[in-house]
């Protein structure tokens, strides 16, 4: 298993796993975070966080803000939520940017549940699987995110559940501009 954060990042992942766990949503760090743990190292200066809560649940998320001392970044974080599903927040004493991730869907569901617990700062933290990290990272289709993907396949290849990634390959595929996914996921796979 790769390392988990940096020193920089696991005292506010830790208190952030302990006001969520608070305040009972559900979550799983994802993106550059989940990354060091899954897939090949690289610099990361935000924590992605996916929580399975709407954004009717914002005044709680601000209240976790509120508690750990970041900054909301939109004007109004409760409209700008309800547009984008994202209440991103920077703590200004560091610059760390976090994104919270409002998640809804069943798979999204299904990968919090999945997710591996990994010590962060004496705290079990959930992070996304390898797959669920992969078929994220296949679905931002950034040129960033798939490096990441490439990486964490070539970490992780052999021991991937390619059965449960094809499934919501094909079921992301039926999404307007995601048809490629199960090709990009074969692609993959071949390489690996």
């Amino acid at each position: 298993m790769a390392s988990p954060p940096t020193p920089d990042f696991a005292d506010l992942i830790a208190r952030l796993a302990v006001e969520l766990e608070a305040k009972r949503i559900p979550f799983m760090l994802i993106g550059g975070q989940a990354v060091l743990l899954h897939g090949e190292p690289r610099l990361t200066q935000d924590v992605d966080v996916t929580v399975g809560v709407g954004p009717d649940r914002v005044p709680d998320l601000l209240g976790v803000c509120e508690a750990l001392g970041l900054q909301p970044l939109p004007d109004d974080p409760g409209a700008f939520a309800r547009e984008t599903f994202v209440l991103p927040a920077a703590d200004p004493a560091t610059g760390v940017r976090v994104d919270l991730i409002f998640s809804t869907t069943p798979y999204e569901a299904q990968a919090i549940d999945r997710a591996v617990l990994v010590n962060v700062g004496r705290r079990e933290v959930p992070f996304a699987s390898a797959e669920d990290l992969l078929l994220h990272k296949l679905f931002a289709g950034r040129p960033r995110d798939r490096e990441d993907g490439a990486g964490v396949v070539r970490r992780k290849g052999p021991d991937l559940d390619w059965e449960y990634l094809a499934h919501w390959a094909r079921e992301f595929a039926v999404i307007p501009g995601r048809e490629d996914l199960p090709d990009q996921l074969k692609a993959l796979r071949a390489g690996s």
